[in-house]
C-alpha cells in the first residue's frame, strides 16, 4: 500500500466516521482499513482519531491532518487532468438551510447524482451556519452577507424579507399601511433573537420595531400554517411564501418598507486543492439554482 493510498483511506475514515463504513465505501476489508490507519498513526507518531463504541471522531491533530491529507488527495485528482477530463467521483458533503434545502437543493442533489454514478452525497439540512473546515463540508448554501471572507462565494440569486397576512385576517383587522400600524395587529414571531423584532426601510431606515404577539414558533412551516389560518401578520423570506402569494392564500404587506434583497450564495473553501467533484457540482448547482424564479424577487 503506497502512502497516497493511506491518506485516501484516512480521509474516507474521517468523512464516514466509521471504519466499517469506510471499508464498505472503499470496497476493502475492515481489517485492511484498520491496519492502514494504524500504520499511518505509527508513521507520524500522532493519534489521529478517537475511537468510541458508536463512532470515530478526529482528534485536534487529526482534524488538521485531515485538511492537509484531503488537499493532497484533491491535488492528485486534479493532476490527472490532461488528455482526458478528471474523474468526478467520491463523497460530497453539502449543507443548506432546512426549508431551502428541502425545496430547492435536494432536487439539485438528486439530479447531480443521476449524472455522476461514482459520486456520493451527504446533504445536511441545518439552519445554523456550520464551520466548513471543522465539519468537513464541501459546499454550503447560505442566505445573507458573509462574515468569513476566506470562503469562495458564487451568488445564485437574491431573496427578500417580506410581510404577509391572510385575506381573512386583513378583512377582520384591517391592512397595516406603515410599520407603526403593526402595534394594532397580532404579530406571528419566531423564537430566536433575530426573529423577535422586525426592521424596516423607508423614512425610519434601519429602525427596529418591537412587536407583540401571543404565538411564537421556531419552525417556518408551522408559522406559515398559522398565518394562512388568519392568526396574524408574519415575516418570511420571499422564497418561503412565493407559492402562497401566487395562489392568493397570503397578501404581501408594507412593500415600500422592505429592506434590500439578501444574496443567496454557494460557499466553498479556497479554489486551490478542490476536487473535481466540487467544481462539477458548483457548475451544475449554479445553473439550476440561478434559473429559479423564487431567487429573483421583485
Amino acid at each position: 500500500m503506497d502512502r497516497l493510498d493511506e491518506l485516501s483511506i484516512f480521509v474516507r475514515i474521517v468523512e464516514e466516521g466509521s471504519l466499517v463504513r469506510a471499508a464498505q465505501r472503499l470496497r476493502r476489508s475492515p481489517p485492511a482499513v484498520t491496519r492502514a490507519l494504524a500504520t499511518l498513526e505509527d508513521r507520524i507518531g500522532v493519534r489521529l482519531v478517537d475511537r468510541t463504541t458508536r463512532r470515530l471522531a478526529p482528534t485536534e491533530a487529526g482534524r488538521a491532518f485531515y485538511e492537509r491529507a484531503r488537499s493532497l488527495v484533491a491535488d492528485y485528482e486534479n493532476a490527472t487532468i490532461g488528455a482526458r477530463e478528471a474523474p468526478v467521483r467520491g463523497l460530497l458533503r453539502i449543507t443548506a438551510p432546512v426549508q431551502f434545502g428541502r425545496r430547492h437543493v435536494a432536487p439539485v442533489v438528486t439530479g447531480f447524482l443521476d449524472r455522476h454514478e461514482d459520486v456520493e452525497i451527504e446533504l445536511l439540512l441545518n439552519d445554523r451556519n456550520v464551520d466548513l473546515i471543522d465539519e468537513g463540508i464541501d459546499v454550503a448554501l447560505r442566505i445573507g452577507a458573509l462574515a468569513d471572507s476566506s470562503l469562495t462565494a458564487r451568488v445564485v440569486g437574491h431573496v427578500r424579507r417580506q410581510w404577509v397576512a391572510s385575506p381573512a385576517y386583513l378583512a377582520a383587522h384591517g391592512t397595516p399601511r406603515a410599520p407603526a400600524d403593526l402595534a394594532e395587529h397580532e404579530a406571528l414571531l419566531g423564537t430566536s433573537r433575530g426573529t423577535l423584532e422586525w426592521s424596516f426601510a423607508g423614512s425610519r431606515r434601519g429602525a427596529a420595531v418591537h412587536l407583540g404577539g401571543r404565538l411564537r414558533v421556531d419552525d417556518v412551516e408551522t408559522r406559515l400554517r398559522a398565518v394562512r389560518d388568519g392568526r396574524g401578520v408574519a415575516q418570511f423570506l420571499s422564497y418561503q411564501i412565493a407559492d402562497d402569494l401566487a395562489a392568493g392564500r397570503l397578501v404581501r404587506l408594507l412593500r415600500s418598507y422592505e429592506k434590500p434583497p439578501l444574496p443567496v450564495q454557494l460557499l466553498t473553501k479556497g479554489r486551490a486543492h478542490r476536487a473535481p467533484r466540487i467544481d462539477a457540482f458548483l457548475d451544475f448547482a449554479v445553473k439550476r439554482l440561478s434559473a429559479l424564479a423564487v431567487l429573483r424577487p421583485d
